[in-house]
């Protein structure tokens, strides 16, 4: 089992910037990946960035060249930087883990971009 804790969400006016980290904790070696995913009300639950273990980073397109995943193994922390922020930004934002078999998914923290 793998725990996460998400944080850092918060209200930012449209090209603000947030960090969002999320720390680890548990069954942590066994983890192959780590993500970020993005649920914003009625609409469908989006993958906006992961990390694996050897270090390959992927990004939704709508983010790419403003959002940056990065990991601190000392602290077995990962952490999404989010500049230039557009109000479609705006949702729930989840950290991920992937074990072999299994994805643990963190509470969630809200971003909300708005004037």
């Amino acid at each position: 089992q793998v725990q996460l804790v998400e944080s850092g969400g918060g209200l930012v006016q449209p090209g603000g910037s947030l960090r969002l980290s999320c720390v680890a904790s548990g069954s942590i070696f066994s983890i192959r990946s780590m993500g970020w995913y993005r649920q914003a009300p009625g609409k469908q639950r989006e993958l906006v960035a992961s990390i694996t273990s050897g270090g390959t980073i992927n990004y939704v397109n709508s983010v790419k060249g403003r959002f940056t995943i990065s990991r601190d193994n000392t602290k077995n922390t990962v952490y999404l930087q989010m500049n230039s922020l557009k109000p479609e930004d705006t949702a729930v934002y989840y950290c991920t883990a992937d074990r072999q078999w299994v994805r643990d998914w963190g509470q969630g923290t809200q971003v909300t971009v708005s004037s």
